[in-house]
C-alpha cells in the first residue's frame, strides 16, 4: 500500500520567500517517513471548501519543479490539472521536463476541469462539459503520442500539432503515469 500527502493550502506556509521554507520542510518530512507521493492542486484561485479565492495559491507545476530540486525520492504530481489551463502540447514538454529533471519522480494528473469562475477571472475559455471532455480526450492522445513517438503529429476537433519533438522524454517506461482523472463541473 502507498500513501502520499496533499499540500492544499499555502496560507499557513508564511508570506514571501518564507513559502518555499515551510513547503520544503513538508516535502522533506514527507520523504523522511516514506509517504510515496506529494501532491499539489492546479488552481490559480484557492478553490471553495478549502479557503477564500484571494488566499495564497502557488502555481502548481512551478511548486512541483522546486520541490523536486529540494528531494530526492518521493513522487511529485498535480491534483488535477485541468486541460483549459494549458495548451497539451506545452503540457506534455512540461511534465517531461520535470519528470527528467526530477529523476523519475513525476505523477501526472490531468482532468477536464471545473472552475468556471477561476477560468472567467484570468480571461481562459470554459467550453461546456462534453466539449471539455473531447478535449480531454485528444489531450490524452497528444501526451501519448509525444511520451513515445520521435515526431509527434496530431489533428483532431480542438487541437492540432504537426511534427512535434519532445526530446528529452520522460524518463519512467513507457512513460510516466499520466492519471487521466476526469469529473463533471
Amino acid at each position: 500500500m502507498k500513501f502520499g500527502i496533499q499540500h492544499p493550502n499555502f496560507s499557513y506556509d508564511g508570506k514571501g520567500s518564507k513559502v518555499v521554507d515551510s513547503l520544503r520542510r513538508a516535502a522533506t518530512e514527507a520523504e523522511r517517513y516514506n509517504f510515496d507521493s506529494f501532491w499539489f492542486m492546479d488552481h490559480f484561485h484557492q478553490i471553495m471548501n478549502v479557503g477564500q479565492p484571494q488566499e495564497p495559491m502557488l502555481e502548481g507545476w512551478t511548486t512541483l519543479g522546486v520541490m523536486a530540486g529540494v528531494t530526492s525520492k518521493i513522487k511529485l504530481g498535480t491534483m488535477v490539472t485541468g486541460i483549459v489551463y494549458r495548451h497539451p502540447s506545452v503540457l506534455t514538454k512540461i511534465g517531461a521536463t520535470l519528470d527528467v529533471l526530477s529523476k523519475e519522480r513525476l505523477f501526472m494528473g490531468i482532468g477536464a476541469a471545473w472552475n468556471d469562475g477561476e477560468s472567467a477571472a484570468y480571461g481562459i475559455p470554459f467550453p461546456p462539459t462534453a466539449e471539455r471532455f473531447q478535449r480531454l480526450e485528444e489531450a490524452v492522445q497528444i501526451i501519448r503520442k509525444m511520451w513515445t513517438e520521435e515526431r509527434a503529429s496530431f489533428k483532431g476537433q480542438f487541437y492540432e500539432i504537426q511534427d512535434a519533438y519532445c526530446n528529452p522524454k520522460p524518463i519512467q517506461k513507457p512513460h510516466t503515469p499520466a492519471h487521466r482523472l476526469t469529473y463533471n463541473g
